[in-house]
């Protein structure tokens, strides 16, 4: 079992944070630990849904996929309350945001999509189902009467240890 933490590193214009719920679907590509293959595809990994493949588990996992090279069986959970908001003191730097307890499977790439949550600083407007899928977002603030942005997203992946 390896555990993989999900960093990511923006700038942020008027942004108190940037955060995914237990709902928010993570999509990312993935290597098999056993043969070396990586998934054309994208997954998505949602905290809130398990799915129920294997006997041996009866709480079920956040993702399962049998390899199509080896046919070994991977699984994958986002491990409980690691999933922080990215902060405005966060900004400019990469910060883990989630982090994954994989077995048989390790993530290689992510793709933000759509479903973060933003809320502007200076208790400013609130955003839903920000959509960061071109890496770079930009709004109105009509509380403040300021533009918000996220600009220079980036993520990348590191291995944790237990």
């Amino acid at each position: 079992m390896v555990r993989v933490g999900l960093q990511i590193s923006a700038t942020l214009e008027n942004i108190e944070k940037l955060e995914a719920d237990a709902d928010y679907a993570f999509f990312l590509k993935l290597t098999c630990s056993n043969c070396g293959e990586t998934s054309e595809k994208w997954h998505d990994i949602i905290e809130s849904e398990r799915v129920q493949q294997d006997s041996r588990n009866s709480d079920g996992f956040n993702f399962y996929m049998k390899c199509k090279m080896c046919g070994r069986e991977n699984s994958m959970d986002v491990v409980e309350k690691s999933n922080v908001a990215y902060t405005a003191d966060d900004a400019g730097s990469f910060k883990t945001i989630v982090v994954f307890d994989c077995r048989g499977v390790e993530p290689v790439e992510f793709s933000p999509r759509t479903g973060w949550r933003v809320q502007s600083a200076e208790n400013g407007q609130a955003f839903e189902d920000v959509d960061l899928s071109d890496d770079d977002w930009v709004e109105y603030d009509q509380k403040n009467n300021n533009s918000v942005g996220i600009y220079e997203f980036a993520s990348k992946f590191i291995k944790l240890k237990k």
